[in-house]
Parts: structure tokens; C-alpha cells; sequence
């Protein structure tokens, strides 16, 4: 079965203008195309185009997506994380929302002054809210100046350079994931020269010493909220990062 171009854009609510876009980049081209010059589109360039959605729901940008389309990674690993991913976050924001609509009813019961009658649970209050993880705070307290200088950084950056900043990162980690999933040693030099690439993302904000450095890889392990990430991207990849930052960090900063 096949539906046309038209069919598709209202279906997924994408403008014909946009899926012909993706065919003329080569990221998502119909499956044929008819005597009338109409796009047509089977069964498989609509699981792609969900995944193409979903991704750029995530933030990523359309090479990025296509590097992970094209790439050799499991596309149903990858798929089943963000499912898990969406799921715990509708959760959390679920629970939020009952938080917030709890705090404003007791707040209209204690009248025009805005003021509680009562907190039963104190506890209550702060359901849902995401605190930051022990590994976030102890590099908090072992780079302070550091933690500093990169939240202003960050602060201090247009949307746009924001948006570009996280493309970048995020096709350095699908790079990294490339050489993962084809077995390439972290040692080998082109590994090295992306670890190299994310040292000077780094050194945007501060400059990390080796232990420092190495203290930065460990993270991507330890904590979970960016072992996901990674991991999201290809399984094992918060390993492999911290492998091969580790050995940068030995040969280039000690």
C-alpha cells in the first residue's frame, strides 16, 4: 500500500513542502514516484518518518538524524530508550502537575491572602521536582569556578547558539557511536581526533586539566541522567566516551 504526498502531510500534519525537502537532502525519499510527477510513500518511509520526527523532537538536527538513520545502529534499541525516556518524563510531568494543582487549590482555601490553611505533608510540595544528581553536585564542589564559568557561558548564549552548540555535540557523540558500534579501539587516532573535538567544546567554557578531564568522562558514566544520553544514542557509549577520554587525557594534557 501507498499513500501520496499529500496523504502523508496530512496524516503527520508535516507541509508537502517539508517532505519534499527531505527527499531533495536524501533523508527521507518516496518510494516512488508516479507518472503524474506525485510523491508516493510505503509502509517503511512512515516508520521513517516517525523516527525523523521524533528526533527532531529530541533537539537533534536533520544530519544528525540522518547520520543516525543511516548509520549501523540498532534502530529498535534506540527507539525502545526514547520510548522509555518519554514514558518516565510524561510520568514526572504528570506528577508535577498534580503537585502545582494541589499547592493552587490549597492556596484558594486559605482566601485572598494567598496563603496556605495548611501543609499536611510538607514533603507533598516538591513532588515531581528533578533534584540535581550526587555527581552533579560533588563536580560542583571539585570544579566550582569551573561549574560557574560554564553556567554563565551557557546562560549567556543566544537560542540559536544554543541550538547549534547541541547539534554539535550531538554529532560528536553519534561519531563516537559509529566508531563503538564498527569495534574501533579508543586509542586508534581518528577516535582521538573526535575525543580531541569534544576537549575543545569543553575548553569553550574552561580548560580542564588531565584529572579534570578524566573527572569529566567519569561523569558521563556515573551520572545517570547522562549516562542516558549517551546510552540513548547507542548502548555502551558513556563506556567507551570515558575510555577514550581517558586515554586523550594520558597522551595530550598529563
Amino acid at each position: 500500500m501507498a499513500w501520496s504526498i499529500a496523504e502523508v502531510a496530512r496524516m503527520s500534519r508535516v507541509t508537502s513542502r517539508t517532505l519534499r525537502h527531505y527527499d531533495e537532502i536524501d533523508l527521507l525519499p518516496p518510494a516512488w514516484i508516479g507518472s503524474n510527477g506525485h510523491r508516493y510513500y510505503e509502509e517503511a518511509d512512515l516508520l521513517r518518518l516517525q523516527q525523523i520526527l521524533l528526533m527532531r523532537e529530541l533537539g537533534l538536527g536533520l544530519r544528525e538524524i540522518r547520520a543516525v538513520l543511516d548509520s549501523r545502529l540498532d534502530q529498535v534499541a534506540v527507539l525502545r530508550e526514547h520510548h522509555r525516556r518519554l514514558l518516565a518524563e510524561r510520568d514526572r510531568l504528570e506528577t508535577l502537575a498534580r503537585t502545582v494543582g494541589r499547592t493552587v487549590a490549597e492556596l484558594e482555601e486559605g482566601g485572598d491572602k494567598g496563603k496556605m490553611t495548611r501543609i499536611n505533608k510538607p514533603e507533598n510540595l516538591f513532588e515531581g521536582f528533578q533534584a540535581p544528581s550526587e555527581t552533579e553536585a560533588e563536580v560542583r564542589e571539585r570544579w566550582p569556578r569551573a561549574w560557574e564559568q560554564t553556567q554563565q557561558a551557557v546562560e549567556a548564549m543566544t537560542s540559536e547558539e544554543t541550538e547549534r552548540w547541541q547539534r554539535e555535540v550531538t554529532a560528536q557523540m553519534i561519531r563516537m557511536a559509529e566508531f563503538m558500534v564498527a569495534g574501533t579501539p579508543v586509542s586508534d587516532p581518528a577516535v582521538q581526533d573526535e575525543v580531541d573535538a569534544n576537549y575543545q567544546q569543553i575548553c569553550r567554557f574552561w580548560t580542564p586539566n588531565a584529572a579534570a578531564y578524566k573527572g569529566v568522562g567519569q561523569t558521563y558514566v556515573d551520572d545517570p541522567r547522562m549516562r542516558a544520553n549517551f546510552d540513548r544514542i547507542a548502548e555502551g557509549l558513556a563506556l567507551y566516551q570515558r575510555d577514550a577520554m581517558t586515554v586523550y587525557a594520558d597522551a595530550r594534557l598529563s
